[in-house]
């Protein structure tokens, strides 16, 4: 490896006292110092100016730092400060040239910037070289003194013991023994340290509590070359490893992690250059707390932007993630290590400290997700369970097992994907959401369990009302002495048949006796409910009944066929009859009587409406019965007609009938007028006296007598043909217009049926003739009917064809 290309310098500090940050960090870039850690020494170098210091460095840690030109004077080299990387070291050493001490550029009262940068070298360095030259030894004005004055007053600046390695590099040594020089040397930096004045806290402190002294000596560079580079090949050996125990840099104390060496860097040169007492514990604290937020900063921003947690999170949004507990852990966890990786060389205290700042930012970050992903497991949780409990429901599980086991079977599974989604990383209290579950699972099956009550209640109540609806409206319209108990033993046997079914479907959902009891009660009080209900329905419409009663009755026999009224009928029994059997529908829909207890409802009615007499001559009753609004032993709830109305009802349904009765009664009597074809007596006692003389003359001849017989036998074809009776019945005005328009057409069709008999054969046996005679008549009557289609045949007709 080309040992020039590894080293990589800038200039850090201007001559003006300007900071280079950019500079040194691109430097830092460089030359990867960030990634050191903690294994990263830093070497300044001090000493008179033009004292070969830059020589030193590039034949010690093969830099290229710009040295001096002998032949062009002794001058200034190196202003401010520059800092470089040294090639093959382990491990990574960062080398410091400073500006030269006592230079005649500065002047000999400003030595503000020598101070100010030895206190700098002093914070930042590990391993601080003093440049010094041979001959300066022992002299009390050399030019070293002020130098080391300046790093021990320095030194007490920074208000803690902070062990540094002096290597005092004595320059051009004489024949003079290192170990005749050395002791010399370190007593005049005692005599130094003695003389500068301390702070209280340090005025015993020793000064191998700050420093730990060496002492190295090196040929001419320029008369021993080739010694004095031996000699540096050997120093360079002791910086291998410089920070191992027992290295140079061995023993250092409150290093700065590399990557806050540039930000540690600048604020110790802004405090120095403000002229403030630079307290390097604080600093370090400074530079901790600065650079772990720094680094916190960055893991939070990669975090937000990594692909695996915007994945994650985009897909949590959508619903369940199986592992999500383990995938955003294993996320933070790396983050989380990631931060320790950069900050554990940091001070320990700021450095938890923003590690947990940070893990709150991110675990504040991902809460969100988190309690997303618990609601997605509760909602999808709670849905799986409402699918599975009404499968189990409509596979005919009971509903008390079948809530109790798939509550047990999805609160294990809500624990467990709760288990599953946890953050190792976050503490977070997820009993709310564990709460709301249960609640939400004991709410759902409360609402399932009221509907299916609700279901199993609605479905016994429509059986019951099936049974007894049209059998009670039947039973009301039959109206007798037995329909109440007709009635009870139905109530009775329908609802003890929906009451076993009903308490048996009960039994799945392991409710106590009291609530069911209290729901079979229900049930039974809704059947009563269903015949009361009827019960009053009918009774609204009781004229409607009554008066359908009464027809029906009245108009049919005992064989319920149609009555003819021909005058034989007693229409008053009939009438007295009809009217009882719809009073006795009136006494059944005046009261509910579901419970078997006695009344006088239907013997007050009769009483008072169909036998009044029997009332009047009873000389208890001393008023009217029906002059009341309640009825006897029947209490007001259960009454449906009151007496009063009952009365009322009567009356008007006797107006409504009066109607049919007359009807009866006249048809009655136009069947009797009709059946009376015979005249009077006194009529043919008048006729036989008056009508002797024609009688006689008949007998005198009989022809006449022939005329007659075919003259009635033609009345009584045209009486039949015309049905006069028929005609008449609707009035004598409509009767004779009817006639008149058909009686011309009648007599045309007589004489066609005349004349068809004329056309036979002139000389007929006298069979022909009798058979021609009676098929005539026979014809005639035949051809006679009535409006209800039946035949007829004149006795006169019968006897005639008798005769013949």
């Amino acid at each position: 490896m080309d040992i020039e290309a590894e080293c990589c310098s800038t200039h850090l500090i201007e001559g003006d006292g300007t900071f280079n940050a950019v500079g040194l960090d691109n430097f830092i870039k460089q030359v990867k110092l960030a990634e050191c850690g903690l294994s990263y020494a830093v070497v300044a170098i001090m000493g008179p100016q033009s004292s070969g210091k830059s020589t030193l460095l590039n034949n010690l840690f093969y830099t290229n730092f710009r040295e001096m030109d002998a032949y062009r004077g002794r001058s200034q080299t190196t202003k401010g400060i520059w800092i470089a990387r040294c090639p093959a070291i382990e491990p990574c050493t960062i080398v410091m040239d400073l500006e030269g001490t006592d230079g005649r550029e500065r002047g000999e009262d400003d030595t503000a910037f020598e101070k100010q940068s030895a206190l700098f070298a002093l914070a930042v360095s590990d391993i601080v070289l003093i440049n010094m030259w041979c001959h300066d030894i022992g002299r009390e004005q050399a030019a070293n003194k002020p130098l080391l004055k300046t790093v021990f007053q320095v030194m007490l600046r920074l208000f803690s013991p902070r062990k540094t390695t002096l290597m005092f590099v004595i320059r051009d040594k004489t024949r003079t023994p290192l170990e005749n020089l050395e002791p010399v040397l370190r007593e005049d930096i005692q005599k130094i340290w003695d003389s500068v004045p301390k702070p209280e806290a340090h005025k015993h402190t020793p000064l191998s509590e700050f420093f730990n002294v060496q002492v190295v000596a090196l040929s001419s560079y320029e008369e021993k070359e080739e010694q004095f580079k031996e000699q540096v090949a050997d120093l360079r050996q002791k910086f291998f490893h410089s920070i191992a125990p027992g290295g140079l840099a061995g023993d250092r104390r409150g290093v700065v992690p590399a990557s806050g060496f540039s930000f540690s860097a600048q604020q110790i040169w802004k405090v120095i250059k403000e002229n403030k007492d630079l307290d390097l514990p604080a600093h370090k604290v400074m530079v901790a707390t600065v650079r772990c937020e720094e680094i916190a900063n960055e893991k939070y921003s990669s975090f937000v932007t990594n692909e695996n947690w915007l994945e994650l999170e985009e897909a949590v949004q959508s619903g369940y993630v199986s592992g999500f507990g383990k995938k955003l852990s294993s996320l933070l966890n790396k983050s989380l290590s990631s931060y320790d990786e950069e900050a554990t060389y940091f001070e320990d205290s700021v450095r938890s400290a923003k590690r947990k700042q940070l893990e709150e930012k991110l675990l504040q970050l991902v809460q969100p997700a988190y309690q997303l992903m618990l609601e997605h497991i509760k909602s999808g949780t709670l849905e799986n369970f409402k699918k599975a409990l009404i499968d189990a429901l409509n596979g005919g599980q009971g509903f008390a097992v079948a809530a109790r086991d798939n509550t047990a079977k999805f609160t294990r599974l809500f624990e467990e994907q709760c288990e599953d989604a946890i953050i190792k990383q976050a503490k977070w209290d997820s009993s709310k959401i564990r709460d709301k579950f249960s609640r939400d699972l004991d709410s759902h099956i409360l609402e399932v369990r009221t509907a299916k009550l609700s279901e199993l209640n609605a479905l016994y109540e429509t059986k019951l009302k099936e049974g007894l609806y049209g059998p009670v409206e039947a039973l009301l319209e039959g109206g007798s002495d037995d329909t109440w108990a007709a009635i009870r033993k139905l109530l009775h046997q329908v609802t003890e048949k929906a009451v076993s079914e009903f308490s048996f479907a009960l039994s799945g959902f392991e409710m106590d006796e009291e609530e069911k009891e209290e729901m079979i009660l229900k049930l039974k009080n809704y059947a009563r409910g269903v015949v009361e209900g009827k019960t009053k329905e009918e009774s609204a419409k009781v004229l409607y009944r009554m008066k359908e009663r009464f027809t029906s009755i009245f108009n049919h026999d005992n064989d319920s066929m149609p009555r003819v009224w021909t005058g034989k009928e007693d229409i008053r029994a009939i009438t007295k009859m009809a009217r009882s059997s719809s009073l006795k529908l009136l006494s059944v829909l005046a009261a509910i009587r579901l419970d078997e207890e006695n009344d006088t409802i239907g013997d007050t009615l009769v009483l008072a409406l169909v036998d009044p007499k029997k009332a009047t001559n009873n000389k208890t009753t001393l008023s009217d019965p029906l002059a009341s609004s309640t009825w006897e032993e029947v209490p007001p709830t259960k009454t449906l007609i009151t007496p009063v109305q009952c009365k009322s009802l009567w009356s008007q349904f006797q107006k409504e009938t009066e109607y049919t009765i007359t009807q009866a009664i006249a048809s009655q009597e136009a069947n009797k007028r009709n059946n009376n074809w015979l005249p009077p007596p006194w009529a043919i006692a008048a006729m036989v006296v008056l009508g002797f003389n024609e009688f006689m003359t008949l007998l005198r001849n009989p022809l006449w007598l022939l005329v007659i017989f075919v003259s009635y036998l033609l009345a009584k074809a045209l009486w039949v043909q015309l049905d006069i009776s028929g005609e008449f019945r609707n009035g004598a005005l409509p009767g004779i217009l009817s006639l008149s328009t058909k009686f011309i057409p009648t007599v045309t069709n007589l004489l066609r049926k005349l004349a068809e008999q004329g056309e036979r054969p002139v000389n007929p046996t006298p069979q022909t003739i009798q058979g021609s005679t009676s098929g005539f008549s026979s014809t005639a009557s035949s051809e006679v009917t009535n409006e209800n289609e039946m035949e007829y045949t004149s006795p006169t007709s019968r006897s005639h064809n008798k005769d013949l």
